[in-house]
């Protein structure tokens, strides 16, 4: 397994761990583990198509979100080990379904494999474009090494403030990390292209999930990225916040029509036109895939 996992610093805590025989802070190994693999229709537009996004959702996460809806997955919970020799079987076998493109879901800490799996499946046929589906909590190195692995960055920018980003994933530094990272994203894919029908091929989108009571915050995100990107990305403001059992207040409640709606305002007037809102019926327990191994076996 690749050299990267001896002494990890895949993710921006660069722990350090040599996974080859113990644990990251991302709960995994240099193994592969992952806990379903399917089409998905719950993407943006531009992702997901008509058909679907073909989507590995890996387990184990570098950030460990005390709100992460999951949670079964991140904190290594569930999963099925895998070759990546099986994990390129995988994804050649969405690609056979229709899958519009192949969409790796908290990859950070397997960077290495992902960037192998991609090389050995376009030996063998794949065509689709590559979607990086990330918290930007990626260190900028590990993201060098995927500059012609992947053709679509899919990341969040969490939190603005250290405060909020420590309090909620022990991860004071995330603002500076995200932004280091979101700025790699952008110097490899370039501007947004799409195909005819509206499917992205290349380029970057950012998220920002807005969190009960965190309207302000949320506003000062979307100021940094649009003022720092403008039209160079797309910008997806998510209302699907939905809470899990015991969380504290306020993040024990969904997002408010009205705070919501405040967010949209203030896009619209500081000029976004490339992005995408979303639909308050997105905010339901449905929209969370069962981990059960679908496809992996």
């Amino acid at each position: 397994m690749s050299k990267e996992y001896s002494s990890c610093t895949l993710c921006a805590r660069k722990c350090g761990a040599d996974r080859r025989t113990s644990y990251g802070y991302c709960s995994m190994p240099d193994k592969i583990y992952i806990s379903r693999a399917s089409l998905h229709m719950w993407e943006e537009p531009s992702i997901s198509g008509t058909r679907g996004s073909g989507t590995v959702f890996f387990s184990g996460c570098s950030l460990g979100c005390i709100y992460c809806q999951n949670r079964a997955i991140s904190r290594g919970i569930t999963g099925t080990e895998v070759t990546v020799g099986r994990l390129t079987e995988i994804i050649l076998e969405l690609q056979s379904k229709g899958a519009h493109n192949i969409n790796f879901v908290t990859p950070t800490h397997y960077a290495p494999s992902v960037r192998e799996t991609v090389e050995q499946a376009r030996g063998k046929g794949l065509t689709v474009p590559i979607v990086y589906n990330t918290g930007s909590y990626d260190s900028v190195e590990a993201l060098r090494m995927l500059e012609g692995y992947v053709d679509i960055y899919l990341a969040d920018f969490k939190y603005y403030t250290p405060k909020t980003a420590a309090a909620l994933s022990d991860a004071p530094d995330y603002p500076e990390a995200a932004a280091a990272a979101i700025k790699e994203m952008v110097r490899q894919t370039g501007e947004p292209s799409y195909t005819p029908d509206g499917l992205m091929k290349r380029g970057t989108i950012v998220r920002i999930l807005l969190l009960p009571g965190k309207v302000a915050e949320a506003k000062l995100s979307l100021k940094y990225l649009y003022g720092t990107y403008g039209d160079k990305i797309c910008i997806s403001l998510m209302s699907q916040y939905t809470p899990i059992p015991g969380v504290r207040s306020p993040l024990d409640r969904r997002v408010t029509q009205d705070e919501y709606r405040e967010l949209c305002d203030y896009a619209s007037r500081l000029g976004v036109k490339h992005g995408y809102t979303q639909e308050r019926t997105a905010a339901v327990e449905s929209f969370i895939p069962d981990f059960d191994g679908a496809g992996v076996l």
